[in-house]
Parts: C-alpha cells; structure tokens; sequence
C-alpha cells in the first residue's frame, strides 16, 4: 500500500538518510499502531490510522501527488504523540515523515496563528503581554465576557479556558547550590511554561540545589521550536540561537523540565549540545545525594506518562524511580498510558474537540484509579488534565513539598 520506494536511482532523497522508510511489502499487519492511535480510539475508521496517513505523506513526499481536502483533514488530525512509531516492528520514523509533509505543504497561517507563533518566537512581546493577562485575569470580567460568546466569534475561547495566572517577574539567572558544589548545571524553561509554569521550574531549581548543583538560567534562550517544527513552520532561527546560548556557558550538564520540550531538544543535530542533554528527572535520579531525606507523604499517586516522555524519551521508569525516594508513598502506573491524553502541543487549540473527547477518557481512567493525584511530566498534558476533580502535578513538584 506504502510504495516509498518508487524512485528514480538518480533521484535525490526525500528526506534525510539517517532514518528509514519502510515499504508496502515489511508492513507486518500487526495492527499495533492501530491500536495504539487516539484517533482511531475516537472515529475507528481506517482513515485514521497510522497506515493510511503514511499513505497521504507518501503523497505529498515522494509522489508529488495531490492530496484531497478529505485526507488533509485526516492527516491534520493527528495528535503526533508517535505511540506508532515506538511500536512498529518496520522502525517507522513517523515523527519525521510528519514533519516533512508539514513543511511542504506550507499551509497558510491565519491572523491568530501568526500571532501565536510571533509571541512564541519574541520572548520581550510575551514579556509585555503577561501583566495584562494578570490583570484580566483579576479583573472579574472573565466570567462576563465568556457569556457573551465573543471569544467564540474571535476563535479564542479555547485558549481564554487555559489562561492561568502569568509570572510576571524572570527568573534570576543564578541560584548556587547548598552546601557542597558537585556541579553547573544550565536550565531550559521553555516559553509558555516560563510564565505559566513557574511552580515547576522553581521546583526544579531547588531540587538541583539541595543536590549541590548551581543553576544557570540564561535570559537569551529562546522556545525549542516544536510547535513551529509540527506545524510546517521553520524553527531554525529557534534551535540555532537555542545551540548558541548553550554551547556557550560553561556547565556540566543542560536540563529540561517538560517533555514535550526535551522531545525536541533530542532531536538537535548537535553533537556538543546533546551530550550535555538531560531530562530532570534522570538527573536528579543520577545525582541525588544519599544524606537528603524527604518527609513521609502515605497517599496513593498515579503516574501520567506524556507521549513525548513515552514513546521519544523513553525514560518513564525514572519518574517512578525518584518518587520512591518519598517514604510511604504508593506510586502506581496509569491504565492506558500508552493512550495520548489529546494535548498534543498546540493540538487541544487546533482540535478542541478531539483533545477533549481524548481528555475525558483519560479522565476516567483516573477516576476509576481512586488516586490521591497524579503526577505528569509535561506541562503541556498536566494543563489540559487538570480540573475541578483532577489535580495534576509535575512530580518535581510533589518532590519539592516533600523536602525537610
């Protein structure tokens, strides 16, 4: 069904060599990408499935064929959390193949995606931006004008639901350990999450401390780059002045907080700045001292395992390896982890409806959990998570309170 094959021998490439591309003929019909895919949970029908978007990129990549309104459509509604590609027996680079066709279909941005897209790439813009929010937000109007349907009308509701209380002040660019000094460490905080995930990142920086690490943040890092990479944008201009910024500090290692963001930051074609790349949560694990002790805390978590840490990190066993270190605490796994929870980056304001419908079955999974909370590792699943009868934590955090 898949003919990625069907070149000219002079041809050039498609797409880069280091990764492979299989044919119609080593797909195993093992169904596991199918049942692995939230979209096929949600519509079971063969359009969405892995199978059949392969079909369009192919398409689009290698045919230079058109595509119809209908397979776009099918192919847009991907929520790119990749669970087919850690599955397939075949070693299906989809993450790449996805991309690829995004950027060259080079589908027209309307007003408020070019906003959004221009607030993320200019760190001063959102700066400006935030004690406006704030204020909003404290206002008491949010309630009224959320009645009167015009965010609807402006194709701004969705986001309007997400709003929290910003950071207004940066973070310091320095915060030097505790007692002995093991090591300098760089932080990578992303660029929403710098304003509306503060907790973690505060979070993150004591935990480095009390570990006798010093912590660097730079005020000239920029965002990772993956909303414009999934979304058919260039981010060059994001991932090089990233690759500057932090080839050039000293440090022994550079961190990351979110997932979604560290799942991006692997991909770098960097050699220096990849061997200094690690996500929190195994470096923590690898560099906790023997004499810290956290207070006892006998309630039951769940742990939330985000796609991008799932099935790109690979490194969900950490998560739980650290929360052990918190005396009489249960941790256990969530049902269906392997099921995405319909965040998907920029997806729950592109597809509100399908990240919903996805929400609301992994809602229920943790309902049926009887948990005290759960835990998530991405900023991104923790907010589309949380509700009135779903608390959703980064671990970090819980880790944090539990310090004596």
């Amino acid at each position: 069904m898949f003919d990625f094959m069907d070149l000219e021998f002079n041809d050039p490439p498609p797409f880069s060599s280091d990764f492979y591309i299989p044919d119609a003929g080593e797909c195993m019909r093992c169904g596991q990408c199918i049942s692995g895919c939230p979209t096929f949970r949600l519509f079971q029908i063969h359009e969405e499935t892995p199978r059949s978007r392969l079909r369009t990129i192919s398409k689009i990549l290698v045919e230079n064929l058109p595509v119809s309104a209908e397979e776009l459509q099918h192919l847009n509604n991907c929520v790119q959390c990749r669970a087919c590609e850690a599955i397939c027996p075949s070693k299906m680079a989809y993450g790449q193949l996805f991309d690829a066709a995004q950027t060259k279909l080079q589908t027209p941005l309307n007003s408020l995606a070019k906003m959004a897209f221009y607030l993320i790439e200019n760190k001063k813009s959102r700066a400006w931006l935030m004690p406006f929010l704030n204020v909003y937000l404290k206002s008491g109007l949010r309630k009224p004008l959320q009645k009167t349907r015009l965010l609807e009308k402006l194709n701004l509701a969705n986001a309007e639901n997400l709003l929290a209380l910003p950071a207004l002040k940066p973070l310091q660019e320095n915060y030097l350990a505790q007692g002995t000094t093991f090591g300098n460490v760089a932080l990578f905080t992303g660029c929403i999450a710098e304003h509306f995930d503060r907790e973690t990142l505060l979070a993150a920086i004591k935990l480095l401390n009390v570990n006798g690490f010093n912590v660097q943040v730079p005020a000239q890092q920029s965002c990772c780059g993956a909303i414009h990479q999934h979304n058919g944008q260039t981010a060059t201009a994001l991932i090089e002045n990233n690759l500057a910024v932090f080839n050039s500090l000293k440090v022994d290692a550079v961190i990351h907080v979110a997932t979604g963001c560290g799942a991006m930051l692997n991909e770098y074609e960097n050699a220096d700045f990849k061997k200094r790349l690690f996500d929190i949560n195994d470096f923590l694990l690898a560099n906790w001292s023997e004499t810290l002790k956290l207070k006892s805390y006998p309630l039951t978590v769940a742990v939330h395992e985000p796609c991008s840490q799932r099935h790109v990190l690979k490194n969900s066993q950490s998560v739980h390896a650290l929360l052990q270190k918190i005396p009489d605490l249960k941790v256990v796994e969530l049902a269906d982890n392997q099921i995405c929870c319909g965040s998907g980056g920029s997806y729950i304001l592109t597809h509100p409806e399908n990240a919903a419908q996805l929400r609301n079955l992994k809602q229920q999974i943790i309902h049926d959990a009887k948990v005290d909370l759960v835990v998530s590792s991405n900023f991104g699943c923790a907010l589309h998570l949380n509700s009135n009868d779903v608390t959703v934590l980064h671990p970090l955090i819980l880790l944090a309170r539990q310090l004596k």
